[in-house]
């Protein structure tokens, strides 16, 4: 007779497969809750706007779900101390995902800066000195955009933002700028093509004429670089700043990093631990959904605008308003069409 083979018990493989899985469920569970709590929630912003409530604009129901974020990059003024709002997108995301408008605002743009809760972002140029970092509201005033920031943090920015175009914000992110270089050493540097010589001893930017591939450390010098940098402007500046974004993302989206858990842990811990974050993004899984929202959008959609702005007329090195073409570019962005 042929001895029948004993079969083993079902629960012995489970209970080995258990004791496998257990503890990498556990390191896994471990990094979730490192890197979610790297994110910082803005509640000094949310409570600020919560108390302007009634002057901020209303969503507009022929938006169809856009959503409506800002992005501000905060930059130390040289080693002061003094956060600023160096960098400032408005970032739209229509309901059907098929694209992305992101609109730069120059940091030199005069406007109209609505009264503020004030937030303590040291000493500085604009006056704001030790007087009124008690939460205490600001006085409305006319001065460049990137003020806004130190008069009164990210809802500064917000309103200011808000009363400029009648877009209603739904939420926002503020990034350190710093956090660039280790995001870009993560994913491998950068290539950069240069037509001439570039050279700002300001932040330490010097690179040849032709093809580069930037660290972290170049990459961020790059970014910042302005004065000595083609015709010295803040708006060229703006340009070189959204083709390197460009140039990321198009390196992130094609780049193995983001399926690659040993390279792609380097590039969150880097971005969650310099993001602070308002309500609705202020979670490891909201941002992880933005992100994935952003890499779903097709190369051709992702496009970027400047705010259209004009020499002004009495400031130097300030930028006015382009009423007449900036006008229909505030119209599309409250419906969440596309802009002209």
């Amino acid at each position: 007779m042929t001895p029948r083979h004993r079969r083993l018990p079902v629960r012995r493989p489970l209970l080995v497969l258990t004791w496998i899985l257990l503890p990498l469920l556990a390191v896994g569970w471990w990094l979730y809750l490192r890197l979610d709590g790297n994110v910082r929630t803005d509640h000094a912003a949310a409570a600020a706007l919560a108390d302007d409530a009634a002057a901020r604009p209303p969503a507009d129901a022929a938006s169809g779900g856009t959503r409506t974020y800002v992005v501000i990059g905060s930059d130390e003024e040289g080693g002061t101390g003094t956060a600023r709002s160096d960098t400032v997108l408005l970032l739209q995301l229509p309901a059907d995902g098929h694209r992305a408008e992101v609109v730069h605002i120059p940091r030199d743009l005069m406007v109209d800066i609505p009264r503020c809760r004030r937030e303590d972002h040291g000493d500085d140029e604009t006056g704001a000195g030790d007087a009124g970092r008690d939460g205490a509201w600001t006085e409305p005033r006319r001065a460049q955009f990137n003020w806004a920031y130190q008069y009164g943090g990210a809802a500064c920015t917000i309103r200011t933002l808000e009363d400029l175009t009648g877009v209603r914000v739904d939420s926002h992110l503020v990034i350190e700028f710093s956090a660039v270089e280790k995001v870009v050493d993560a994913v491998g540097g950068v290539e950069v093509t240069l037509a001439e010589d570039e050279s700002d001893w300001h932040v330490g930017h010097q690179l040849t004429a032709g093809t580069h591939l930037l660290d972290g450390e170049q990459a961020l010098a790059y970014l910042r670089a302005r004065q000595l940098v083609g015709d010295g402007s803040d708006l060229n500046r703006i340009s070189r700043q959204q083709e390197f974004l460009k140039l990321l993302y198009e390196h992130a989206r094609g780049d193995s990093t983001l399926l690659n858990p040993a390279r792609l842990y380097p590039v969150l811990e880097a971005a969650t631990s310099s993001v602070t974050a308002g309500p609705g993004l202020d979670s490891l899984s909201a941002l992880y959904g933005l992100a994935r929202e952003l890499r779903s959008v097709p190369a051709e959609g992702l496009r970027f605008h400047t705010l259209p702005v004009l020499p002004h007329p009495d400031r130097e090195n300030r930028v006015a308003l382009d009423e007449e073409r900036a006008g229909p570019v505030f119209a599309a962005l409250r419906r969440g069409r596309p802009l002209p």
